[in-house]
């Protein structure tokens, strides 16, 4: 069996396709010029939006769209989902198969690779060609203090990527492709799994999206106690910003580790980052380097996080963050006025 090109998942489980799903398209195009093939998306919608979703991800990089047809009321059960991938990777035999590696995506890979009896490499930061032309995985490992490097020995090499990971294509409306519209039919054997599985209400998630903020404000452990972090979390909310953390606030348990910037937490790219008491060890920097514009304050003058800035600030922390706090005051109470 000739496997080729990439397929990529396009998540939409009612609520339209995610951006981390337009991420994976830029990396496929890569991809395909060193492994031959075309760029596919699989993507399950309700009638109404799916010529519209299947025009976005052919706009974002998609050489062919593969499309189902899917009720509303059936979006948010992943076994129709599962159901979905399983046929488009018989129809398409991609090379390579991409996941985001949101909740959704966590939960549905692994059914999926299960299924097909394929290996999975969970929650990569990158994927590559090597020299030989194999896919290689890139993923932290023993808690992100080393980097592994994975070849997967089964096809197709399924891999979910972090979100933020890789940039946002940019979107060409010049672009043509192929849509290829298919349909499950109730005789499908793995349709009838979705009966296993009943959706019993959808809630929006409140897990903190770094991935998506554009501007961050990120505190390391010059943070003296956890009581302080709400004189962080104040200006956080007058910058209009995410507040965000390095490794050791969450590893002491003053913050939850979905507001983790790193290896073992999130790769963010911001239009702005402020890392306040933040060395910049290299775990971190990995997950914060591509932010557009970074501001850092230290005490400490020869911190690395230094020649990674555009604008460091030797200080205090705590002073640099009072006195920004009052000034941020003043203009808003000015502007009342």
């Amino acid at each position: 069996m000739v496997w080729s090109g990439v397929l990529v998942y396009a998540e939409n489980y009612g609520r339209g396709i995610s951006k981390a799903s337009f991420e994976l398209l830029g990396k496929a195009r890569e991809i395909v010029t060193k492994i031959g093939g075309e760029v596919s998306a699989v993507i399950a919608s309700d009638p109404s939006n799916i010529e519209k979703y299947a025009k976005d991800l052919i706009t974002y990089g998609a050489d062919k769209v593969v499309t189902y047809r899917i009720d509303v009321d059936a979006l948010s059960n992943p076994m129709i989902h599962r159901c979905v991938v399983i046929d488009a990777i018989n129809y398409l035999k991609p090379k390579l198969v991409m996941f985001p590696a949101t909740p959704w995506g966590r939960g549905l890979a692994p059914r999926i690779a299960a299924h097909i009896g394929a290996g999975i490499t969970a929650d990569c930061l990158d994927i590559y060609v090597d020299d030989n032309g194999d896919i290689i995985q890139v993923r932290p490992a023993f808690t992100g203090n080393i980097i592994a490097h994975i070849k997967t020995l089964t096809s197709p090499v399924m891999a979910t990527i972090r979100p933020g990971v890789f940039p946002m294509p940019k979107p060409n409306h010049d672009r043509k492709g192929e849509v290829v519209e298919r349909e499950l039919g109730y005789e499908n054997e793995c349709l009838d799994l979705s009966k296993r599985v009943r959706v019993v209400g959808i809630s929006r998630e409140k897990k903190v999206k770094l991935s998506e903020a554009e501007v961050i404000l990120s505190i390391g452990r010059a943070v003296k106690s956890k009581e302080d972090i709400k004189l962080f979390e104040e200006l956080a909310k007058e910058l209009n910003a995410q507040l965000a953390c390095s490794r050791p606030l969450v590893d002491i348990g003053w913050m939850d580790r979905d507001r983790q910037v790193g290896f073992s937490g999130n790769i963010v790219r911001p239009k702005l980052y402020i890392a306040m008491g933040i060395s910049g060890a290299p775990q971190h920097i990995a997950g914060m380097k591509d932010s557009k514009y970074v501001i850092s304050v230290n005490i400490d003058p020869s911190a690395p996080i230094a020649k990674y800035s555009d604008l460091f600030v030797v200080g205090d922390i705590y002073d640099v963050a009072k006195k920004l706090l009052d000034k941020l005051k003043e203009i808003r109470c000015g502007e009342k006025q």
